[in-house]
């Protein structure tokens, strides 16, 4: 169980994507993969960030395992963790490697940001 972080309940995570540089130069693979961020409640973060390094030190991979919303069992490999605590406990960031033949973002039309991109429509 050290080789992965699996969320046991709840809802499928909720995937963001990253524009970080950083995330995205660590992309050397001949496949597509599209780095994102999710954040998981849990009840202690520290060791799940700890089981990532411990990993990372010894040169495995480590890998989020979840059920999708179809119910389906994926994975999706690690490359950063970080736990942050909150006054309604412990919230573990993860950066995860999604496969990008089967990753769809969907943008928010409330995104004002957005139309400053276009000023003319």
């Amino acid at each position: 169980m050290d080789d992965r972080i699996t969320i046991i309940e709840g809802p499928p995570p909720i995937f963001e994507h990253v524009n970080d540089g950083w995330a995205m130069g660590l992309n050397e693979s001949p496949n597509l993969s599209i780095p994102a961020l999710t954040r998981l409640r849990t009840f202690n973060g520290p060791a799940l960030v700890q089981r990532c390094y411990n990993a990372w030190h010894n040169k495995t991979s480590i890998h989020l395992h979840y059920r999708s919303e179809a119910g389906l069992e994926q994975t999706a490999p690690i490359l950063a963790a970080r736990n942050v605590e909150t006054n309604d406990g412990h919230v573990l960031l993860l950066w995860v490697y999604l496969d990008g033949e089967k990753v769809e973002f969907e943008a928010d039309p409330g995104d004002d940001d957005q139309f400053d991109d276009y000023p003319g429509e």
